[in-house]
């Protein structure tokens, strides 16, 4: 919100509300090989400030160490020990269902197995070890000789895990099959669907508090369906930054479930005041942004020629979509017009 003379409030950063960021990684704080723009200094800033970085993704492929070791390198401050993944969320989904030692085929890459076997448990290959779990995350080397092993496995009554149900995943090229894609091979070959270990369903959240010991969590995310919609199922705070898989017109539509309680365009929002987003006579205000509901159509009108923050627009927008739609989903042609006047 805006003050009389159309400045921005001083005041906390909407960081220092929170003790721990639960972050994404993939459209969050890189995309493939580079950062972010801005994602490294704002990071770095809010652990100087003694907020704790958790780097929470549902890639399955890569160990802890790898994925630290990138970070790093693009910049980012990052331990082995800041990184959770629905490998570690998964393995111990099994640890916790089977005996100690038992045989667990992974059909999944290194950092799939290392996890399994941090449990002590006892990762295999083929059917013919009687696995007690099947275990299947993303691997660019997966293979249809390792699919048919976990399909043989699961028919013969091996319990079935999925370290998450992403059916893409954001690449610098575009979107590729993730592992919801690939998992669905064995899980139509049997008739058993997986048990799903990665956001949004509970255990990587879980994995991340005991990992973490947080007691004020902030999820920060690009997808709404894994992201927001995990933080909304285990009742803590979310931001969605418009840097990765979802943009404004996939949040203005935007279910209950995957409202998320912040939006900023990137990371470098965390340290600017949360803004007010409030009731403003027959629409929502945030910043000197209008939004409201003109003939069954959604408009917005901007603080000024050349002025306000067009996130700022956005999130009005959103206030009046959500609460014209309740408990359903605002009908996308009716919120399209105010596209074009917050820059999409």
């Amino acid at each position: 919100m805006e003050n009389d003379e159309g400045e921005r409030p001083r005041g906390p950063a909407l960081v220092d509300a929170y003790d721990t960021l639960l972050l994404d990684l993939d459209g969050v704080v890189y995309l493939g090989r580079h950062a972010v723009k801005g994602a490294p200094e704002a990071l770095t800033a809010a652990r100087d400030l003694g907020v704790r970085l958790a780097f929470v993704t549902n890639n399955a492929s890569r160990t802890p160490g790898a994925i630290a070791q990138h970070l790093r390198h693009l910049g980012v401050p990052a331990t082995q020990e800041d990184v959770v993944t629905s490998a570690q969320a998964a393995a111990r989904l099994v640890a916790e269902r089977v005996p100690p030692g038992s045989a667990v085929l992974v059909v999944g890459g290194m950092g799939l197995r290392l996890a399994v076997r941090s449990h002590g448990l006892r990762p295999v290959t083929t059917a013919r070890d009687a696995p007690a779990a099947v275990v299947q995350g993303m691997w660019e080397g997966v293979s249809y000789g390792l699919l048919s092993e976990g399909a043989l496995a699961v028919r013969q009554g091996a319990w079935f895990v999925a370290a998450n149900a992403d059916t893409t995943m954001p690449t610098g090229r575009g979107q590729l099959p993730g592992n919801g894609s690939m998992s669905r091979v064995i899980a139509t070959a049997t008739g058993v669907e997986p048990v799903v270990a990665g956001k949004p369903e509970p255990p990587l959240h879980r994995e991340s508090v005991i990992r973490t010991g947080s007691r004020r969590p902030l999820v920060v995310g690009d997808r709404l369906d894994t992201d927001i919609e995990g933080a909304n199922r285990a009742g803590v705070d979310s931001l969605l930054v418009l840097t990765g898989v979802a943009g404004p017109l996939d949040v203005l539509t935007a279910g209950p479930r995957h409202r998320p309680t912040h939006i900023c365009a990137d990371l470098s929002g965390l340290h600017e005041p949360a803004p007010t987003v409030r009731r403003s006579g027959a629409g929502w205000s945030c910043r000197g942004w209008e939004a409201s509901w003109e003939d069954g159509r959604l408009v917005v009108a901007a603080p000024g020629e050349g002025r306000g923050d067009r996130v700022d627009g956005l999130r009005a927008a959103c206030a009046a979509a959500w609460a014209m739609a309740g408990d359903g989903r605002a009908d996308e042609d009716a919120v399209k017009p105010v596209l074009s006047a917050i820059g999409t």
